[in-house]
């Protein structure tokens, strides 16, 4: 991804056959990195040394290769995803993002889809891309059945990934320049302190599944509250990702008139609280504050909007790839961290909740 390229001679100029990445970096007075950015149409770049790099790229008449990327690389043919899903929007985007730096780069993307967490299935799909010669493997570690994969591929597979925070900090020191992740924990910790300072004494947790036992977004919560010396309730453990688990689970969490803060382990469960607290007569942020997790497009447009964490999923998926294809060393552009997007669904705790507990249904 990060190589040179030639192009005819402008003008006859014969030195232009010749012209290097690292001539470009030169004339435009940027790093070479840089340059790699900008043809690979990182956004990372500043408008101004992406101008500079263009005037430099014309004036030397460089056109890097895509051919030439690849197979510097090593990878000339495809890349492989490995996923256990490809809708949930943080799979999705991340999809979306390599699917955007393959194709800049000239390179095909295939998806081979994790049927589940199963020895079998796992040892299935790994078998499945595990021949060196037919490309490379980018593995989507967010959950049980990535992380068995990304630990199963042999050793001469080129691959990377894009893992859970807890996996990847775990990496061995061998894998650690070639996996990609976001600090969760941080992130959840940023979103349990901004309940805490609005009053609410604790924070419950509606958890997404994880690699482990304990994910990163319920330790960052958890260390949120006991640096508060604040009660840690026990954690809930919906089944699945998805709205309709949490909404059950919400629906028996907001009975209690003790729960006036919740985090979801994303904007799904979110959902699913927000009409659990309707479907209970509760009112938002009123008697409960709730906070998710990615900033999905419709985040915004939620009654009332949500509070949520933003993460650069598609970003993570640009990152994965140049770590797979980053062969000349060059630093991939920095990953945007995650931020707390403070919307309608958060405020004050209640002095006391005002709305009933109970729905119309079991009223009768």
């Amino acid at each position: 991804m990060f190589v040179t390229g030639h192009n005819g001679p402008p003008d006859g100029d014969p030195a232009a056959a010749t012209a290097s990445i690292r001539d470009v970096a030169s004339a435009a007075g940027v790093s070479y990195q840089t340059v790699s950015r900008v043809i690979n149409n990182h956004p990372n770049v500043s408008e101004k040394a992406r101008q500079k790099v263009n005037d430099a790229i014309a004036l030397l008449g460089y056109r890097p290769s895509r051919a030439a990327r690849a197979l510097a690389s090593g990878v000339d043919r495809a890349v492989t995803v490995l996923t256990s899903n490809n809708s949930l929007f943080g799979y999705a985007e991340t999809l979306g993002g390599i699917e955007e730096a393959a194709r800049a780069a000239g390179i095909q993307v295939a998806i081979r889809v994790l049927e589940s967490d199963r020895a079998d299935d796992v040892a299935a799909a790994v078998e499945g891309v595990s021949d060196p010669r037919s490309g490379a493997v980018i593995v989507l570690a967010f959950d049980r059945a990535g992380a068995r994969a990304l630990r199963a591929l042999p050793a001469n597979v080129r691959s990377s990934a894009a893992a859970e925070s807890y996996l990847g900090r775990r990496a061995p020191a061998a894998d650690r320049d070639r996996w990609a992740w976001f600090d969760d924990t941080i992130a959840a910790e940023q979103a349990t302190v901004h309940l805490l300072e609005l009053g609410h004494k604790t924070v419950h947790h509606i958890a997404i599944p994880s690699t482990t036992n304990v994910g990163d977004r319920q330790r960052g919560w958890k260390r949120a509250l006991v640096s508060a010396g604040a009660p840690v309730p026990e954690v809930i453990h919906p089944h699945g990702w998805g709205t309709a688990g949490a909404h059950q689970e919400a629906l028996r969490l907001l009975r209690d008139p003790a729960v006036t803060a919740v985090l979801c382990g994303n904007d799904d469960q979110a959902l699913g609280v927000i009409r659990a607290a309707h479907d209970l007569g509760l009112r938002i942020p009123a008697d409960v504050s709730v906070v998710g997790f990615d900033d999905v497009p419709a985040a915004g447009f939620y009654t009332p909007a949500l509070t949520t964490v933003r993460f650069d999923f598609a970003g993570l998926g640009r990152r994965a790839f140049d770590l797979l294809m980053n062969s000349q060393a060059p630093e991939p552009a920095p990953l945007e961290k995650p931020a707390l997007v403070v919307r309608e669904s958060t405020g004050p705790a209640p002095l006391r909740r005002t709305g009933k507990t109970t729905s119309d249904k079991d009223d009768r």
